[in-house]
């Protein structure tokens, strides 16, 4: 990093606090922050007290955020917040979501940002239409090379593709457990967001022969009514004649619930602005938890280290699921593919690097 007297200091632009509610774009700037010891960042804190847990090194800001979420007045606060920041930082590094409100951020980037840098990097995309609103905040960064390819195809420019990370001692590889088998969906009450497929699917492969639990881990979005969009599921699964199923809310400790299941299951149809790597996607993979996708273009980074079904498709996700399920060999196969694949490709080493690579030659 350039400047030996003193280090870079550089701004960590999100929606919400670090240590409020866990989004992607949150875990997109707490890793940064913990993989770049050698920079000073100014991040955003929760007050009056954080609801998670609050990441180490760097300054604080504080932000008005009881619940944690990024509604309108956090991001209210982050704008503001942010612009008299960046006059103070040599860098600033948003991580937003290309959504509603990024078009308006984006024309009034020179004003709110000044001649500061700017790293862009897009957790994820709410509507394709906005792209051509959008203007470049700066560099900007794709999580997958799919979309990275988009980007660039939109006007964007200069497009860099850096996956997330996951550490895979944070997330060890675990041995398949014993007894009836569990597969999982964990995802948003999001339209198309594939838990109704996932319960398609799952009846699916009952209806081939294969015996498990399914357990649905949802989470709910501001101005939703989590509980009767659970029931709703429930119903839906009851409809298509799966009786062990279980709905529940977000689930804190993953650790656990990952080393209790055998499949990921997660075919949504379309994102809808969550991440292009999904990162329970990435946990199931290092914990050796084999994972049932829908063919989404930005899955195509998995490669064979995942089974995929077109999307939308339960009979075939179903199919693909049976098959997994009936076959341990073919089970431990992309257990190990999987595990294999996180450390190559997502690990914190490789994460780090091309961010310290990016922030040096635009701070040179």
């Amino acid at each position: 990093m350039p400047g030996a007297e003193r280090r870079p200091r550089v701004l960590l632009l999100t929606g919400g606090p670090l240590d409020g509610a866990a989004g992607c774009d949150v875990r997109l700037a707490t890793s940064v922050l913990g993989a770049l010891p050698d920079v000073d960042f100014y991040w955003f804190t929760q007050w009056p007290r954080p609801l998670g847990d609050t990441p180490r090194g760097g300054r604080p800001v504080r932000m008005l955020s009881p619940g944690g979420m990024p509604r309108v007045p956090e991001r209210v606060q982050a704008t503001l917040a942010g612009a008299v920041l960046a006059r103070r930082v040599d860098l600033v590094h948003a991580f937003l979501s290309v959504g509603r409100g990024l078009p308006v951020f984006s024309w009034l980037r020179p004003l709110l940002l000044g001649g500061r840098p700017v790293v862009h990097t897009v957790p994820g995309v709410r509507d394709t239409r906005l792209l051509a609103r959008v203007r470049p905040l700066g560099t900007t960064v794709a999580l997958s090379e799919s979309m990275g390819r988009r980007l660039r195809a939109s006007g964007f420019g200069d497009v860099r593709v850096v996956p997330p990370m996951v550490d895979p001692d944070e997330w060890p590889y675990l041995p398949r457990p014993e007894g009836f088998p569990t597969v999982l969906f964990t995802g948003r009450h999001d339209p198309h967001g594939g838990a109704e497929v996932s319960i398609d699917a799952a009846a699916e492969a009952r209806r081939a022969g294969s015996e498990f639990r399914l357990v649905l881990a949802m989470r709910g979005r501001p101005g939703q009514d989590p509980s009767a969009l659970n029931e709703a599921l429930r119903e839906r699964a009851g409809a298509a004649g799966l009786v062990d199923v279980e709905v529940r809310n977000h689930v804190e400790d993953m650790h656990a619930l990952l080393a209790s299941v055998q499949v990921l299951l997660f075919p949504p149809v379309a994102l809808g602005g969550r991440a292009d790597i999904p990162c329970t996607v990435l946990q199931s993979l290092a914990t050796g938890r084999p994972a049932v996708l829908s063919d989404l273009p930005q899955f195509a980074d998995f490669g064979s280290a995942v089974l995929r079904a077109p999307a939308g498709d339960a009979r075939r996700t179903g199919q693909q699921l049976a098959w997994l399920l009936d076959r341990p060999r073919s089970w431990d196969v992309l257990a190990e593919r999987g595990r294999a694949l996180v450390e190559d490709h997502f690990g914190p080493e490789r994460f780090a690097a091309r961010y310290a690579a990016l922030y040096r030659e635009l701070l040179s």
